[in-house]
């Protein structure tokens, strides 16, 4: 392979740990000093945690919502993305559709045009005793699509926070040709040290494809309060890079070299046996 062609295989990614607060315009405001900011470092694609627009919780997110593409958090997300010359996955926002709300991230190119959106499509309902209760499907709707979202350097593929949970939804997407599984999210301070680092190595052993996890930054003021620690991992299941629980950005190169290395070596791929169960796609 040429040092051109294998360049092409490259990229660089941007995750950043938000701290998010409950004025809306400051969020948005925020969100666009980040993402100038991880342009201006080489990032090619850059990533937003999951509400990134509002504080996390059932009781906001009806006051929070917007209509997608016209609402004043996508406009914005719009220029930034445009402005900053990148791909945006821009976290997720409280969408109003009509009567219903979702949990909607939406992907935006450099030309600031909106290429694609995912809604949550499982909703973060648990129940640990003397620890956590939550339950998103009190206010939200669940969507009901695997995202793709092909760009010139990679095929993403999009789930929000509980999504991440579900290897059958990674699994789909990465055989219907993601090879960078996308997760905006906000674990708690229960789930979060429990599983969010073993499910991020998970879904990449999985599916031998590189995970980006990417949570708002901890306020321990905030009613919910988000576990942080953003990261990416590698193909192989290593993390590459993190942040801590503070704001903060993971910059990483991302080589996609790596996806066909790991599989040419334990192909599991190639070594699954549909005839004694049933392959996801």
């Amino acid at each position: 392979m040429s040092a051109a062609a294998s360049a092409s295989r490259r990229f660089t990614l941007a995750l950043i740990q938000l701290a998010v607060g409950p004025t809306k315009a400051a969020n948005l405001a925020a969100a666009r000093s980040k993402i100038l900011s991880a342009a201006s470092q080489g990032a090619q694609l850059v990533v937003l945690p999951e509400c990134f627009n509002s504080p996390y919780g059932t009781d906001h997110f009806p006051a929070y919502a917007e209509p997608i593409p016209t609402g004043e958090s996508c406009t914005a997300m719009a220029q930034a993305a445009k402005d900053a010359g990148v791909y945006l996955v821009a976290g997720s926002i409280p969408e109003k559709d009509g009567a219903s709300l979702y949990n909607t991230c939406t992907v935006w190119e450099p030309s600031g045009s909106l290429i694609a959106t995912h809604r949550k499509a499982h909703l973060f309902d648990i129940d640990i005793p003397g620890k956590i209760t939550f339950q998103e499907s009190k206010v939200l709707s669940a969507g009901s699509a695997v995202t793709l979202v092909p760009t010139p350097f990679a095929t993403l593929g999009i789930g929000i926070c509980y999504d991440v949970r579900f290897p059958e939804l990674a699994m789909a997407m990465a055989r219907r040709g993601a090879n960078v599984l996308i997760y905006p999210g906000a674990f708690n301070m229960t789930t979060g040290p429990m599983h969010w680092e073993l499910l991020a190595r998970a879904r990449a052993v999985d599916n031998q494809v590189w995970v980006g996890m990417c949570s708002p930054a901890r306020d321990r003021g905030a009613g919910y309060v988000a576990f942080g620690h953003s990261m990416v991992v590698d193909p192989k299941g290593q993390v590459v890079s993190r942040v801590g629980e503070d704001e903060g950005m993971v910059l990483v190169e991302v080589d996609l070299d790596k996806v066909d290395e790991v599989r040419e070596q334990i192909p599991v791929g190639k070594q699954r046996r549909p005839d004694l169960y049933k392959v996801v796609d």
